[in-house]
């Protein structure tokens, strides 16, 4: 063979084995991406994305332990909804994942000891969605009070029959947590003449001398002195079943209880049972402990509860919003730069 074509069949395989190890040292990086409001809205965060050459898969959550065991492991990111990260689950992630991007502000499906003893970093995007979450509050309480849903289906099949209902102002709301959510909550309350008690460990005396919040000395005291009660709390070993049968049986007769914060926080026979012996006009939720629920879920039988799917941070702007930060966190880790928001220190 004459050198200069040997010449070249090395050159050429040199440039062969030099593609194969830049493909290596830059190897594609996948994404699992499971929150659905996220895949389902239009927006610039679907570019964004997109844009950086990463591989991309779906599922649709959110997802169960055995679902995401199922689905993870091989990827060097993930943006997730409430899907659920047990220990398992993040063990079964490394060691290839980088990052856990949460889509939203609730972090109770994710074990983050074990996240941070494994050493994964998990962000997430406070301060994106309390608009939306605090309008969809009122939403549910309008509903109840004017029975609108009801009227809605008497007026769809043929019937005019006209119920009474009841005004906001005057009423006295009761805000559990007044975190960026209960806040606005606690403002759009105002602007329909209410009356307000706040309960939260981490009191903001500015804002509640410009709203007139009233600063319960307790839950019991707050729940004992309420029209309405909306939750807006985390959910944490002292929080979960905060409502139950007890606390029902110290409302006023013909409470209103809402909830966009987590289903788990209220027990939910004890509502059932409060709706059906009438001591409770009216249950409005957008979160269940099981999503989506069993058909024989205690809360879908009952007439007065009103509960909307997870929607509460839904809208076209607010999903850009939570979106967005998601994505940038995602980026700056997988880049080693810090992100918006980490909930745990590695």
């Amino acid at each position: 063979m004459p050198l200069r074509a040997r010449f070249s069949g090395i050159i050429f395989l040199y440039a062969i084995v030099k593609s194969l190890y830049y493909a290596l040292l830059i190897r594609m990086k996948r994404i699992l991406v499971t929150t659905t409001s996220f895949q389902d809205t239009p927006g610039s965060h679907h570019a964004l994305l997109g844009s950086q050459g990463y591989e991309i898969a779906c599922a649709r959550g959110p997802l169960n332990e055995a679902d995401t065991l199922d689905a993870v492991g091989d990827f060097d990111g993930i943006l997730c909804g409430d899907d659920a990260y047990t220990r398992r689950v993040l063990e079964k992630c490394l060691p290839r994942l980088k990052v856990l991007s949460k889509y939203g502000i609730g972090l109770d499906k994710i074990d983050m000891a074990s996240a941070t003893e494994l050493k994964i970093p998990v962000c997430f995007t406070p301060g994106v969605n309390h608009t939306t979450v605090a309008e969809h509050t009122f939403a549910l309480l309008l509903a109840i009070y004017r029975s609108l849903v009801e009227e809605v289906n008497h007026v769809k099949s043929g019937k005019w029959k006209r119920l009474t209902g009841h005004e906001l102002h005057g009423k006295t709301l009761g805000v559990v947590g007044l975190g960026r959510i209960g806040r606005e909550v606690a403002i759009r309350a105002r602007a329909f003449g209410m009356d307000l008690i706040g309960h939260d460990l981490y009191w903001d005396d500015a804002f509640a001398a410009q709203y007139g919040v009233e600063r319960a000395p307790d839950i019991d005291s707050l729940i004992a002195r309420s029209d309405v009660i909306t939750l807006h709390t985390n959910l944490t070993d002292e929080t979960r079943h905060l409502i139950n049968a007890d606390r029902i049986a110290a409302m006023k007769d013909g409470a209103v209880v809402l909830n966009c914060a987590r289903g788990e926080i209220v027990d939910n026979q004890a509502i059932a049972d409060g709706l059906a012996s009438g001591k409770l006009y009216g249950y409005g939720a957008d979160v269940l402990d099981e999503e989506p629920p069993p058909a024989d879920h205690p809360l879908l039988r009952c007439e007065r509860a009103i509960i909307t799917p997870h929607i509460g941070s839904r809208t076209y702007e607010s999903v850009v919003r939570q979106a967005t930060k998601s994505v940038e966190n995602l980026i700056a880790v997988l880049e080693g730069r810090p992100p918006l928001a980490q909930a745990n220190t590695i």
